[in-house]
C-alpha cells in the first residue's frame, strides 16, 4: 500500500493564520501550492468547518508535502491529535481521509484533509469556500 505524502488545508493549519499549528506544519511540511478540493464550508459560530461533496463546490487552501517522509507518521499524529481525530474520551469531531486537490492546473490524486464530521444542519454556508476571507468579512462587519 503506498503512503500518502501530502495535505490539504483549509482552516487554522494555514498560513494565513499565522498560528501554533501553522508552525507546526512549516516545520515538517513544505508548502507546494494554494488549491483547492470539493467540498462545502460551514461557519459554526467558533470556527468554520468543511464537509465533502460531490457538487461543483469548492474549499480554497493549501497543499504541502512532507519534507522527510520519515517523519511523516510521526507528523500527522500530531495533527491528528490537533484536530481531535483520535480522541478517546469524546466522540471525535473531525476524520482523516484522502481527498483530490486541484491546484495549477494539476490534480494530486491523494492528500490528506480533515473533515468535520457533525452536524452542520441550519448553519450558515460559506459561499467563498475560502476561510480566510470568511473571517476578514467578520472582522469588518
Amino acid at each position: 500500500m503506498q503512503q500518502v505524502y501530502y495535505l490539504f488545508v483549509y482552516g487554522s493549519l494555514r498560513s494565513g493564520f499565522k498560528s501554533p499549528a501553522y508552525d507546526y506544519i512549516s516545520k515538517y511540511f513544505s508548502f507546494i501550492s494554494e488549491g483547492k478540493v470539493k467540498g462545502l464550508l460551514y461557519n459554526m459560530g467558533t470556527y468554520p468547518v468543511a464537509k465533502p461533496c460531490a457538487s461543483i463546490h469548492f474549499i480554497k487552501g493549501e497543499l504541502y508535502q512532507i519534507k522527510n517522509k520519515d517523519e511523516f507518521s510521526f507528523a500527522i499524529a500530531q495533527l491528528d491529535d490537533y484536530e481531535g481525530v483520535d480522541n478517546t474520551e469524546e466522540t471525535p469531531m473531525f476524520k482523516r481521509e484522502k481527498t483530490i486537490v486541484n491546484f495549477e492546473n494539476e490534480q494530486i490524486q491523494e492528500a490528506w484533509i480533515y473533515w468535520f464530521v457533525g452536524e452542520v444542519e441550519g448553519k450558515e454556508l460559506i459561499e467563498s469556500g475560502d476561510v480566510l476571507e470568511f473571517m476578514q468579512q467578520q472582522q469588518n462587519k
